[in-house]
């Protein structure tokens, strides 16, 4: 016997077939709509990039743990991308001097991270990647937060399905800094504390506290900054408040499309102020779907001009379970709407010209590649979805017409064929 192939995909990666394949793509229509809506124009990048940058502004866990990495026939290290705001950056960077600043931005790459496959996470993923580069006006935070709350709006959400919580990485410095008494050079490792503080149980985070040198009254004192919410505003030097995004919006009349919360650090190392993370408030899925931040120097890397940013990425798995959670995912379309039958073999000619006639008008259409007896193309036509047949007999096409049946009241017309299209249209229209 032949040894053949696995048929699975590769693990942590997916197939989709057409039904899914439908879902996903009536989804993220949706979504494209909303975002051009604002202004925001779609760009695309390689998949392929140096592993430089990703090590450079990733943060470790990327680089150190997830990255898929190759060396080329000429020796170059090369990384599949793990996220797209490394490459936006240097594109944005690369072609600074023809833009004109502010820009909107947006993606929908596939993305590859060496990771436990587990509910929400996968090895291959697709995500939306929105941003704006050039300014750092307190309006990019609200430009974002509200196209995040039309985004879920469009599919379908409503405000309590999900919450917005944010934090400014300066005003935590502040507080660690000012309350906690953590120094500078131990920001970082509090840094990724706190983004592990609703991960693990008091003891782990008192154990992990230790490790970085945090005493048992400094790690109480940081589990009452986390706990604090708005409150810790209040004990923050007024120039570090006077300085935020993130107070501008919280004390603007959008304060509630956002809620402040201390534990919203981000892991990636290029976030430099404002951070956000959109949670599910469903018990069942009550997690993280995507976050963002802002960011004032990953231009850096490749151009010695500042060039600030702000934006998110929107992952499709998280996004999927999010809305099956909540009952919003939309029903796959069919194959077509209207499938062309010739009654014999003969006529197939005859009725290519006929789906050709509709598919103009903007009607789905399909004609059987093989002849079979009208009987079982009728059958056919039903379980692949199509609500109107169009069938063309010898006698009818002689005479210059068809006859559009409904497939589901049975309803149907014997019509010029010029006038096939729009019995068609009404019908699929009843």
């Amino acid at each position: 016997m032949p040894e053949y192939l696995p048929t699975a995909p590769y693990r942590g990666t997916r197939d989709f077939l057409p039904a899914e394949m439908s879902v996903r793509t009536q989804v993220f229509g949706k979504l494209y709509e909303v975002i051009e809506r604002y202004g925001f124009q779609r760009y695309d990048g390689p998949i392929l990039e140096s592993a430089e940058i990703y090590e450079a502004k990733s943060g470790e866990e990327i680089a150190n743990q997830q990255l898929y990495t190759l060396t080329d026939r000429g020796g170059r290290r090369l990384a599949l991308r793990p996220e797209m705001t490394p490459s936006v950056a240097r594109m944005i960077a690369g072609n600074a001097g023809s833009l004109q600043f502010p820009v909107r931005w947006y993606s929908h790459p596939n993305c590859h991270r060496y990771e436990r496959p587990q509910r929400g996470r996968v090895r291959e993923h697709w995500q939306i990647n929105v941003d704006i580069f050039g300014s750092t006006s307190p309006n990019c935070e609200l430009e974002i937060f509200e196209l995040i709350h039309d985004m879920l709006a469009g599919l379908g959400a409503s405000e309590d399905m999900f919450v917005v919580r944010a934090n400014d990485r300066n005003l935590l410095s502040s507080a660690l800094t000012d309350v906690v008494g953590v120094p500078a050079d131990q920001l970082s490792d509090v840094f990724a504390l706190v983004d592990r503080w609703e991960k693990y149980d008091r003891d782990k985070l008192a154990a992990d506290a230790g490790e970085i040198g945090l005493s048992d009254k400094q790690f109480d004192r940081l589990g009452d900054v986390l706990g604090a919410g708005t409150a810790l505003l209040d004990d923050l030097p007024a120039e570090v408040k006077e300085a935020s995004n993130l107070v501008t919006v919280l004390k603007s009349s959008a304060a509630d499309l956002v809620r402040f919360d201390p534990m919203i650090v981000r892991g990636l190392a290029y976030y430099t102020s404002t951070v956000f993370e959109v949670f599910d408030t469903s018990p069942e899925n009550n997690r993280a779907l995507f976050g963002g931040g802002a960011y004032s120097d990953l231009a850096s890397l490749f151009t010695p001009k500042q060039i600030p940013g702000i934006g998110f990425g929107m992952g499709d798995v998280t996004l999927m379970d999010f809305l099956g959670t909540h009952g919003l995912l939309p029903e796959p379309k069919p194959e077509v709407d209207v499938v062309v039958l010739p009654v014999t073999e003969d006529l197939g000619q005859e009725a290519r010209s006929v789906a050709t006639t509709l598919r103009r008008a903007g009607i789905r259409t399909s004609v059987p590649l093989e002849y079979r007896k009208l009987g079982k193309e009728l059958g056919r036509a039903d379980k692949s979805g199509a609500r109107v047949v169009v069938i063309v007999g010898r006698e009818d096409w002689d005479a210059g017409n068809v006859t559009v049946r409904s497939l589901a009241t049975r309803e149907q017309h014997q019509v010029s064929v010029d006038a096939a299209a729009e019995t068609a249209s009404r019908l699929l229209a009843g």
